[in-house]
């Protein structure tokens, strides 16, 4: 009945316009004929809860039944929102201010809420942080993040001004190790890993490109998964718009055959933050690798499905949810 409910509330929603885009797009990479295509298409909704998008996404129109029983489709991903995250503790990951308040001990650097009542702490931290990030408390993607440089400014005015764009979450600029760095030192290049019921089910490392100040995907980065046993990465990374890369194209920095440094602690740190509150079992964290340590960025509660086993980052085309499936029965154990 859930599934019935969730697809006739997918396909209300609808863009028909979208989807015979979609049909033809197939059509064009396969000549399949475009009536079968759609009728996959329909197929795939009801038997895998994948939506158009994730049937061009995933290419699981060259998939075999099983291979497709493997993906993480959205409508699958939701499900296991529902099952594991309560939407009342979800409420202090949405919120970046309870989030940080939360996991301080993670966090690792000096962070400052600006409530239009304490300009005397703004100033202080400006005196200890020249530079900062400033970001809105309930946005995502990076929309609204800005690295502050308050060198030669009146304090004052850029309090207020910080106040007045809701950009009321002031952070010390995390450093990220030298290795990590070197792959494109403009932005903080995280590590995404997500666990579900405190284990890691993926990690995905973010690599900033032209010179952006965030790595998100969303703005020209990079996304590249890593091997969850020994920290390596053994696939190109893709961007948005499907490119893959072998090595880093600004810096020219090997991605196939990097490791990422302190992993062991990184999977660590994640699984023990992951216990913290029991009511929201599954959760991306977003991890930096400092000189000295690791510590969160900020982590989400709703974590995104769509950039979990992409065809060129598939092993034998299988998708990613044996894994999470071996993660859900360990915790009914």
């Amino acid at each position: 009945m859930k599934k019935i409910k969730y697809l006739f509330k997918r396909i209300c929603s609808m863009s028909f316009n979208r989807l015979f885009e979609t049909v033809n797009d197939v059509h064009k990479k396969t000549g399949k004929n475009k009536l079968l295509i759609l009728l996959d298409i329909i197929y795939c909704g009801l038997k895998y809860q994948a939506g158009y998008v994730d049937y061009n996404l995933f290419e699981m129109y060259n998939m075999n039944k099983y291979e497709r029983s493997t993906v993480i489709t959205r409508g699958i991903n939701n499900e296991i929102i529902r099952k594991y995250n309560d939407p009342e503790y979800m409420k202090i990951f949405n919120d970046k201010i309870k989030f940080n308040k939360k996991f301080d001990k993670y966090l690792k650097r000096d962070w400052l809420e600006l409530t239009g009542q304490n300009l005397k702490e703004f100033k202080k931290f400006c005196e200890k942080h020249q530079q900062f990030i400033a970001k809105p408390t309930k946005e995502s993607c990076g929309k609204g993040v800005e690295i502050i440089d308050g060198k030669n400014q009146n304090i004052e005015e850029l309090y207020n001004s910080l106040l007045n764009g809701s950009q009321i979450l002031i952070e010390e600029i995390a450093q990220q190790c030298k290795k990590i760095n070197d792959l494109h030192p403009s932005s903080i290049n995280t590590i995404r890993v997500v666990t579900l019921k405190g284990m890691v089910v993926t990690a995905l490392l973010r690599i900033g490109n032209n010179n952006n100040h965030v790595d998100n995907f969303n703005h020209e980065g990079l996304c590249v998964p890593i091997d969850i046993e020994d920290g390596i990465i053994k696939y190109q990374a893709i961007d948005k718009k499907g490119n893959l890369y072998e090595k880093h194209p600004i810096t020219n920095k090997d991605i196939i055959g990097f490791k990422i440094p302190e992993w062991q602690e990184v999977k660590k740190i994640c699984e023990q933050a992951s216990l913290e509150i029991p009511q929201v079992g599954y959760i991306g964290w977003d991890v930096c690798v400092t000189p000295n340590d690791v510590c969160f960025i900020e982590a989400n509660e709703f974590p995104g499905h769509d950039l979990y086993g992409l065809p060129p980052h598939r092993t034998n085309n299988i998708g990613l949810l044996p894994k999470f499936k071996e993660a859900m029965e360990k915790e009914i154990k």
